[in-house]
């Protein structure tokens, strides 16, 4: 039953994405749009087919800069979430910083960590870190703080220390968390990975747009946000995918 819900699901939003490009083609087609201001989906694909190498390459720089940004920004929000869960004395000054952090517009950090560390691939991985990191943050910090009242105090009734509780009953409730924090924050990563490359690199779907924007042509611009968006999806998926393998009792209860 519940598989059969979620390939109706895929097919519903199949549909509505075809007919959205379907929709879109002839609208530039009947009101004749200028390919400079929207080109028709076919014309993107067009480009896509006959630049697949330089979309391909271009994909793996940022992809590569995302998921290692992504891959640091879980680290640390999961790591400074257990310690203010270990240590909840800290949780008033260290959720402080993290919203001012959080709160400074990353499009005037970039810059700055590009001229002080170069274009190369480690200012696009900090910005993306720090896109990643809250949502993390906060996320797992409120699973871990969550947990259910009626296995806190039998796990108090076995005199278990500290330690085998935040192991054995916190992070195992903080697991679905984690996969909320991983659907928000790894579309974010691809989003600072191309912010990032904006102010200066030498590959990458960032540069390939602003190259594009520059020249102001928007077939290839597009080309480069429809892989942007299908890398998005893929990697939502797939996290939904490992999700239902990770948390196997959320499955079960919904059946």
């Amino acid at each position: 039953m519940l598989k059969q819900a979620r390939g109706s699901s895929g097919r519903v939003a199949l549909i509505i994405s075809l007919s959205f490009g379907l929709l879109w083609e002839v609208g530039v087609r009947v009101f004749n749009v200028p390919v400079y201001l929207l080109p028709a989906p076919s014309r993107v694909l067009v480009v896509l087919a006959e630049n697949t190498g330089l979309y391909a390459q271009a994909s793996l720089i940022t992809l590569s800069e995302a998921l290692l940004g992504l891959l640091l920004g879980v680290l640390a929000g999961a790591l400074l979430a257990s310690l203010l869960t270990l240590h909840p004395g800290l949780e008033g000054g260290v959720m402080t910083l993290a919203i001012l952090v959080k709160s400074t517009p990353l499009v005037a950090i970039a810059p700055l960590l590009t001229l002080w560390f170069g274009f190369g691939v480690l200012p696009k991985v900090m910005i993306t870190a720090l896109m990643t990191f809250f949502p993390v943050l906060v996320n797992i910090l409120s699973g871990l703080n969550h947990t259910d009242a009626a296995l806190v105090d039998l796990f108090h009734s076995w005199n278990a220390s500290q330690r085998e509780q935040f192991f054995h009953l916190r992070v195992p409730s903080a697991l679905p968390y984690l996969f909320a924090a991983l659907k928000i924050s790894a579309p974010l990563a691809l989003i600072g990975a191309v912010v990032a490359e904006w102010t200066g690199a030498s590959g990458g779907l960032g540069r390939t747009m602003w190259l594009a924007y520059t020249n102001l042509n928007l077939p290839y611009l597009f080309a480069a946000i429809f892989v942007l968006a299908a890398a998005g999806v893929i990697i939502y998926r797939g996290l939904d995918w490992a999700e239902r393998r990770a948390v196997f009792w959320l499955a079960e209860s919904v059946i």
